[in-house]
């Protein structure tokens, strides 16, 4: 029987199991491929401080079979690496550092060329080229016996970018459209989290689909951190004490881990019991669980979060506006958090309204901002969306059901080491820490949408009020008017004091003119006054005046002018429309030019 026994590389597992990397059917190893190599573009350039520009594009050649293309204008990559790059598993140069990024096992874009080769039979081509270097052209296969990379042919070549990376590969598969899980939604939903980047998708119909860059700032990078000591176990502590260079245990305590200094070193050798000038390789492995015991007995401050690279809330709101176009739009980013010593934080964002218009909330996940396309009903962040009450923030929700409303929501998860629930990364553990942060981040996008729905209820209230009243009131003040036989009565001033809103008038006379501001409402008000006249405003073409109004007072403001008004109101700038009446709200922004006054 011992005869029969040999070892298996890790290629030769995956060659078999391919469904344990997300190759399970046809359209969702295509998606993996695609989302492989665009997690790799995007790595590459963010480490660089490069904005990517990404192009995708997927060919039909054959009866479900599809080349895909996807290159990018990143570092680049050095000749003697791209064959293990692209053609070893588990070689990468991320696994051992501790920090935020989308790969961490060197699987991902090898995997990809595995599955091109299983389905295929064919080599992956790969153009790469570094900063004033010359491109370098490799067909790659993988021999799944070394797991090694087998060059079918390599050249220098001619590439018209001065950097970058490009990787085509012919697969077996099956291209979808109009669904949650397609090439298209995911990157549409990278674009969405990566604000930075320019991704362009030719699709195998032709089409040309451009998600653009909306912010010019690269995402600040990550920093490595060491080992905490509240996230170490007794193997790889056990390593740590084998391969250390330092000579003595309270060295290796202050070299080897994040938030460990004098006292704090001296504070663990003395719980565990271990002399503090001990050799640690001879450490054995009772005295390494000594040390871990230690450890968890010892208060330490969380690791450093600069290891973390969060999108920010303010990108999240551009993002969410760029792509769904609602009508209401918040965002917020958790301040980090640890769970099993691995510093993590929460993002979440939601939009409402506008023209979006399913019933049914759509739910976009991302860790490490990566989509999250599959096995929405078995990841923790659907269960913390789930578990929060929207009933208390206005939205209709069934028990152990996403809220039905025309939102969608967005929760982020970024971390050194994100718990996924299997290799392919398609959801994220019930870690109790991180459920809480989604649910804290949540509750709080929801009190900002509450407010804003009530709002929106009391602003419709009054505009149905305020439409009933234009009925009635001016016919009202012109039967009055003719009944006592006096002028008639300004029946949009009428309604403005009923309706308790701040009500502008401007008269004329002989090159002079008068603005008069009635405050009806019950808060003093604050804006700005813009005036513009073809002749001009004491020499200048735009005048404007800030106004400060208490409840029940009239301001006036009186000025001279020369030639025609240019604008048939006054523009008021500073409040919003719904409590203003007589004069047209604007949105200048600081680019308005002219005379300034105080009124």
């Amino acid at each position: 029987m011992t005869s029969k026994h040999r070892e298996i590389s890790i290629a030769e597992f995956f060659e078999k199991n391919k469904h344990i990397l997300g190759y399970s059917n046809p359209s969702k190893a295509l998606i993996t491929c695609v989302r492989e190599a665009v997690d790799n573009s995007l790595d590459a350039c963010e480490e660089a401080g490069i904005l990517p520009d990404i192009l995708v594009k997927i060919t039909r050649t054959g009866e479900n079979v599809f080349r895909i293309v996807v290159e990018d204008n990143g570092p680049g990559i050095e000749k003697e690496h791209i064959p293990r790059v692209f053609g070893k598993l588990l070689y990468g140069s991320r696994f051992h550092a501790i920090k935020q990024s989308r790969g961490q096992q060197g699987i991902g874009i090898s995997s990809a060329v595995l599955y091109a080769q299983i389905t295929t039979g064919k080599p992956t081509t790969v153009i790469s080229k570094t900063e004033g270097g010359t491109a370098c052209r490799f067909e790659i296969m993988i021999d799944t016996k070394k797991n090694e990379p087998e060059i079918m042919s390599f050249e220098e070549t001619e590439w018209f970018s001065p950097h970058g990376t490009r990787i085509e590969l012919e697969i077996k598969g099956s291209y979808v459209k109009e669904r949650k899980q397609s090439v298209y939604e995911y990157l549409k939903e990278t674009s969405v989290v990566n604000p930075h980047a320019r991704i362009t998708f030719i699709t195998p119909d032709g089409e040309i689909h451009e998600f653009r860059r909306i912010t010019s700032e690269p995402p600040v990078p990550p920093v490595e951190i060491k080992p905490h000591p509240h996230g170490i176990e007794i193997g790889p502590l056990i390593a740590m004490l084998k391969t250390t260079k330092a000579r003595e245990l309270r060295g290796f305590l202050k070299n080897e881990f994040v938030r460990i200094g004098d006292r704090i070193s001296e504070e663990i050798i003395q719980k565990s019991g271990l002399d503090s000038r001990a050799d640690p390789r001879s450490l054995t492995r009772e005295d390494a669980e000594k040390l871990l015991n230690a450890f968890r007995l010892t208060d330490l401050l969380p690791p450093p979060v600069d290891c973390l690279s969060p999108i920010g809330d303010r990108l999240i709101m551009k993002s969410l506006m760029e792509g769904y176009s609602p009508e209401f739009v918040y965002a917020v980013t958790r301040k980090p958090r640890v769970y099993s010593g691995h510093p993590f934080l929460v993002e979440a964002g939601i939009a409402y309204g506008g023209e979006i218009k399913e019933d049914k909330i759509t739910l976009l996940r991302f860790a490490n901002k990566i989509p999250l396309l599959y096995q929405q009903s078995g990841c923790a962040l659907t269960q913390a969306v789930v578990s929060v009450n929207w009933k208390n923030y206005g939205l209709q929700q069934s028990k152990n059901e996403l809220p039905v409303a025309p939102a969608v929501i967005l929760v982020h998860v970024a971390s050194t080491n994100v718990p996924y629930v299997s290799e392919s990364k398609e959801a994220v553990s019930g870690i109790p820490e991180i459920i809480e942060e989604v649910r804290l981040a949540l509750q709080e996008c929801g009190r900002r949408l509450k407010e804003y729905v009530e709002r929106k209820k009391t602003i419709q209230k009054r505009k149905k009020k305020e439409e009933e009243l234009l009925k009635i009131i001016p016919l009202l003040a012109r039967k009055i008017s003719e009944v006592v036989e006096k002028d008639p009565v300004d029946h949009e001033k009428v309604i403005a004091r009923i309706m308790g809103k701040v009500y502008i008038t401007r008269s004329t006379d002989n090159g002079k003119a008068v603005i008069e501001i009635c405050n009806f409402s019950s808060s003093r008000k604050r804006f700005r006054i813009y005036e513009m006249c073809e002749g001009g405003i004491n020499g200048e073409r735009i005048a404007k005046w800030d106004v400060e109004v208490e409840p029940k007072e009239t301001v006036r403001i009186e000025y001279e002018f020369s030639g025609k008004h240019i604008n048939v109101k006054p523009l008021v700038e500073g409040i919003e429309n719904e409590l203003i009446a007589g004069a047209e709200v604007v949105r200048f922004g600081s680019g308005a030019e002219g005379t300034e006054s105080s009124a």
